[in-house]
């Protein structure tokens, strides 16, 4: 099978970025001719460049001619887009229509229904602009990186195409992450069918099972975001004083620092290359994934399952789907930093529930969440696209010898 992977990366690398090439070697290692096609915002520095990337954003051309460019040569049998915005934009949908071949789109975040991608603003989950097709108020709140003028061009990008009938007709097949990100997106200004949503989780490779006796500290790894509920964390850490380990980076690095300097127990390791962190969560009593946006995955929970390391996440989004309370992890309401605290004191006071807890995090690993498991999740996906495209041709061309 031929495969053209189509991305458009970010200024900062992130989750998005390690599936689009995690998938491409997988493929590859399977025998599967990839090529890889990406755009990166880093590459927009120009007054110009920046200008030309906002009036593109409902269909660039230069990013047309592109796409068609490397289809024609390429010849795939479907095309897999991760992430369009914005440079790529829309415009790889209508090419792809109009050469028959069949897309599939991975939803990694909201951006589809609300501009600012996460469902979350002004310190708590929104909702308000799930059915709207031109949430225009979000613009009025600047929900996207602050701007009025970015966040107004996402709205218009997925509005028009709303309108123009996009989603539901020039995308074959929709990946969502997790079922509860499926019934979202159902039930959305999205509008999509039924049938082009796909439940396909993300995969992590498998990095071997951790220490058998741990050492003492739990392990925060990922950005640091205020809907990253790091406040939460450190709060929680106050309450009940535990030896946390914090890796990441972002705007909230000061933040954390300043913590780690005067609080007892906290330390602060800065960004870690993704090796160094695998380590030190194999020596780690449990992973805290303390993210209050409902995220559509969890990756870092899904490599800690893989290491047999128990995880405690909050209650919501991808984290409630991935984490069975008392089976792989425990869940702890969202933003309660006294909740945490004592879900912490649980795996602190039953030794043989954290090693059960560890054991079942790496047979969920094992059913659900390795390479091969997903391989063949991916290929279904694949054929099943392919399929439905040549059945709509078919009856395509039926339909036009009736007349």
């Amino acid at each position: 099978m031929r495969i053209l992977i189509i991305h458009n990366h970010y200024k900062e690398a992130g989750g998005e970025d390690t599936v689009f090439f995690a998938e491409a070697n997988l493929l590859e290692e399977h025998g599967h001719e990839v090529r890889k096609l990406a755009l990166s915002n880093n590459n927009v520095t120009s007054i110009k460049q920046k200008l030309e990337a906002a009036f593109g954003v409902i269909y660039n051309r230069r990013s047309a001619k592109l796409i068609e460019h490397e289809i024609k040569a390429f010849k795939p049998d479907v095309v897999h887009v991760h992430n369009f915005f914005p440079l790529v934009s829309p415009a790889v949908f209508y090419v792809c229509h109009k050469y028959k071949v069949p897309v599939v789109m991975t939803l990694h975040n909201y951006r589809l229904i609300c501009p600012s991608a996460l469902l979350h603003y002004n310190g708590k989950v929104q909702l308000e602009n799930v059915h709207k097709v031109f949430p225009t108020d979000a613009i009025r709140k600047k929900v996207y990186r602050n701007s009025a003028f970015q966040t107004a061009s996402v709205v218009l990008a997925t509005g028009v195409h709303k309108l123009l009938g996009t989603w539901q007709n020039k995308v074959t097949k929709f990946i969502v992450l997790t079922p509860g990100a499926a019934n979202l997106f159902l039930n959305s200004s999205l509008k999509p069918k039924s049938e082009q949503l796909v439940v396909k989780p993300n995969f992590s490779e498998d990095m071997g099972v951790g220490e058998e006796n741990r050492e003492d500290y739990y392990l925060y790894i990922g950005r640091l975001t205020p809907e990253k509920g790091i406040e939460t964390l450190l709060k929680a850490q106050q309450l009940n004083p535990f030896n946390l380990k914090i890796v990441g980076d972002g705007p909230l690095r000061s933040m954390v620092a300043q913590q780690a300097a005067k609080q007892p127990g906290v330390e602060y390791l800065g960004f870690r290359k993704r090796e160094e962190a695998m380590q030190l969560l194999k020596k780690a009593k449990a992973l805290i994934f303390s993210s209050e946006w409902m995220e559509t995955f969890g990756m870092t929970i899904v490599e800690a399952f893989a290491t047999g390391t128990p995880v405690i996440a909050a209650n919501i989004g991808g984290a409630a789907h991935l984490v069975q309370h008392k089976y792989n992890g425990l869940h702890y309401t969202p933003q309660n930093a006294q909740e945490l605290a004592e879900q912490i004191e649980v795996l602190e006071q039953n030794p043989v529930l954290a090693h059960e807890l560890g054991k079942n995090a790496r047979t969920t690993y094992e059913q659900q969440y390795t390479s091969e498991v997903n391989y063949k999740l991916l290929l279904q996906v694949y054929q099943s696209a392919i399929g439905q495209k040549e059945k709509l041709a078919s009856t395509t061309l039926v339909v036009e010898a009736s007349f």
